[in-house]
């Protein structure tokens, strides 16, 4: 075994977001699939207002699914994420995932990402329904 002084190793297997290491100024954690973010489950998006935040899909498959920077949702994009490309979700813009059961994301943001500075907004009937039709044509459900 090595000396942690040396190299930290760290991985997560389970389910949900797990933020897996934190130093000085930034967060890497790993997303993997979790029942809340089935799309039909996906009540919210959240945003953050004093920092990017970075998306990296490593196997499986994520939709990303963006609002805008707007007080309100007045529509959602999605974009199929493909492996090994970097997706930078800007400062202030509402966004969600879904993935697909076998799905691992790698996640870099700041380590002061908080509650606090990521507020969240309920979405309604027809977005909800809209993010699972995107979905279903996305995936061919």
């Amino acid at each position: 075994m090595i000396d942690e002084r040396l190299l930290e190793i760290r991985s997560f297997e389970g389910t949900g977001f797990q933020p897996l290491i934190d130093y000085d100024k930034w967060r890497v954690a790993m997303l993997r699939s979790s029942e809340e973010l089935l799309p039909e489950r996906l009540f919210a998006m959240q945003r953050h207002n004093e920092t990017d935040e970075v998306f990296v899909l490593l196997e499986g498959r994520c939709i990303l699914f963006l609002g805008d920077r707007k007080d309100t949702i007045p529509s959602i994009t999605a974009v199929d994420m493909v492996p090994r490309k970097l997706y930078n979700v800007r400062r202030g813009v509402w966004h969600n995932h879904t993935l697909s059961r076998d799905a691992s994301v790698l996640v870099v943001e700041n380590s002061d990402t908080t509650v606090q500075n990521s507020p969240r907004m309920l979405l309604n009937d027809t977005q909800r329904s809209r993010i699972v039709e995107i979905t279903r044509e996305l995936w061919q459900e």
